[in-house]
Order: structure tokens, then sequence, then C-alpha cells
């Protein structure tokens, strides 16, 4: 069974419609051992959501982890990890931090725990409801 992972972008820095466009990119530039463990915990297949932070703060798409952790390219001869990801879907309605709060049945989700730490594991069976946060059905935007 795929893990779940959030990972997260400022949309004006890296926009999940980019990784769209782009098809796929190098996920790096993770300073924080505890994120780089997480890095080089995923593996082909497992599934993340993507969260636009600062600005928007929701939950806007999903991607796939389609290569395993290497070294990070931007920090040679460090002890980086990066992964790459694609990109599967963006979520019909994206789903704000305000609405994962307000939900009990989310209250172990990382951007709740642990909100500054990505990528971040998401616990099984909490990926904002499975088939909701799959197809964006059943959320809103406010």
């Amino acid at each position: 069974m795929a893990a779940h992972w959030l990972i997260k972008s400022e949309p004006s820095a890296y926009p999940f419609a980019q990784l769209q466009a782009d098809g796929r990119t190098e996920w790096t530039g993770v300073r924080n051992f505890e994120a780089r463990n997480n890095l080089r915990a995923m593996a082909v297949g497992d599934l993340c959501l993507y969260y636009h932070s600062t600005e928007e703060k929701a939950v806007v798409g999903i991607a796939r982890v389609s290569r395993a952790a290497g070294a990070d390219p931007t920090a040679p001869g460090e002890d980086w990890a990066s992964v790459e990801v694609e990109a599967l879907e963006p979520l019909a309605n994206p789903v704000t931090l305000e609405r994962i709060r307000a939900d009990p049945a989310l209250k172990g989700f990382p951007l709740v725990t642990r909100g500054r730490l990505s990528p971040g594991a998401v616990v099984p069976g909490s990926p904002l409801r499975g088939a909701q946060l799959r197809t964006g059905v059943g959320t809103s935007s406010g």
C-alpha cells in the first residue's frame, strides 16, 4: 500500500498548475533533518497532497512520487535528499487549512500538528477523508 505525504510550496514560487504544465519536477531544497528523512522514506508510487502555503493555505492537488530519494542536486557534497514528483490531478475544490483545522477527524493531520514540516507523513485513513480529497467532492474552498 502506498504511503501518503503532504508537500508544500508557495503558489508564487511553484504552484500546482506549474507542476501540471511541467509534468514532473525534482523536489529539492529541503533543509530540515526530519523532512529530509521523510524524503528518504518516500517510495515510487506514494501519493502526495500538494499544499499551497502562505497566500492560499489549501490542499490544491494530488501528486505522486515518480523517483525515489537521491542526493539533492542543489546541495552538492552535502547530506540532503530530493525526490521527483509528478502531477496527477488538481482538486475540484481545494481544501483550506481553516477547514482542516475545523474538522475533528483531522486533528492528527500534519498541517495541524506540524505546520512547518514538509514533507510530512499523512496517517493512513486520514488523507482528508480519502475519496473527498482525491476528487475534491464534498469539500469546499471556504
